[in-house]
Parts: C-alpha cells; structure tokens; sequence
C-alpha cells in the first residue's frame, strides 16, 4: 500500500466536518503551511487560490491509500483529470514547509480553480481561516436542527419528488438563500449545494 502526502485545510483538517471522511486513511500529521491567497467562501469555510504571499496554515497529512481514494477525493474537490481547466478545483503538487523541518517537502494540494471563485468570496488577511472562522462561524453551525433536516433531505432527493414544507421554514431558508422555489418544487440553491456539502 503506497503513501500519499496532501496539505489540507478547512474542512479536512482534524476536528473539522470532512476529516472523518479521510481519518483511518491518514498514517501521520503534522502543521504546516503553504504560500497561497485564502478565500472566506459565503458558506464560512475556506477555498485557497494559488499564488500570494500569505503561509496559510493547515495540516501536512500521509496517507495510506489508493487509486480509489485519490478518485474519492477528486470527485469531492470536482477535479476532472481529463479536464483540469474546467474543474472547479485543480490538484497540483507544491511545496509545503511543515513545521519542525528545516527544509520543504512536496505534496499535493486542492486549489479552487479562480474562475469559478465566487463575487461573494473575500480574502482573508494573512490566510488565517481558522480565527477568521472563529471570529464568524460558519453558516452551518448557525443552522438549526430543523434546517439542517430539511436540507439534508432537499439534498438527498432525485429532484423530481416535491419534498414537503411548513411556511416558518420556507421562509427562513429563503432568507438564508439556500432554497429556490422552482414553482411545483423546491430546490437547493447554489449556496444551499455547498451548504449540503459541509453537513456533518
């Protein structure tokens, strides 16, 4: 079984929502960081740019794995192999300066492809997102209970079947701008997908 070395950040650092995801693949971890632009995307959670001056933080991982899961993880990340221009993240392997070590190592990293950064996004100062997410939690963890059902099961329909709705919710999740009223059907918008990503 071969080893892979990823830098990541966000959601699959350790104790974040997609860390379970790839936890009993991982032989080691340590902190690290890369040079990289960071974006706060609306959902709360970061999306980092290559290129910039800031040494965003985040976690040098091993992993013990396969073909598959490297497949598992591109398809997560909406990295396409035979189209990397068009993905919405590329994979590539760079430099990354773990700490405690004197020298760089090379792994690979998902950087969001920067035409499809949303308008919305905004860089964070430095690259910091873990204080940045501190600062101003992600909108998941605002969401309650209900909300989180409700989204969960919009997200997990074929699209076709109407899922049903009190008025108290349509209008709070409309407000939050997560559904769209598609006139028989509600759908999740684009923000509600990337909100449906990031549960638990």
């Amino acid at each position: 079984m071969t080893t892979t070395r990823f830098f990541v950040y966000g959601s699959f650092c350790e104790g974040m929502v997609h860390f379970g995801k790839i936890q009993n693949f991982v032989e080691s971890s340590v902190f690290a960081r890369v040079k990289a632009t960071a974006y706060r995307l609306k959902v709360g959670f970061p999306a980092m740019v290559k290129g910039g001056s800031d040494l965003v933080p985040g976690q040098l991982i091993e992993l013990k794995g396969s073909d598959l899961l490297l497949s598992l993880m591109d398809e997560f990340h909406g990295y396409n192999r035979l189209d990397p221009d068009k993905s919405l993240y590329s994979r590539e392997e760079i430099e990354v300066h773990p700490e405690g070590m004197s020298a760089p190592v090379k792994a690979w990293i998902y950087f969001l492809n920067p035409l499809k950064l949303p308008v919305n996004a905004t860089v964070i100062s430095g690259g910091d997102w873990r204080r940045s997410m501190e600062e101003q939690p992600v909108l998941t963890s605002k969401l309650s209970d209900k909300q989180v059902t409700y989204i969960q099961r919009l997200g997990r329909s074929s699209g076709r079947e109407i899922v049903p709705i009190d008025l108290t919710l349509y209008r709070e999740l409309m407000n939050l701008e997560l559904i769209v009223d598609k006139g028989r059907r509600l759908a999740l918008s684009k923000l509600g997908q990337e909100v449906y990503r990031h549960l638990a």
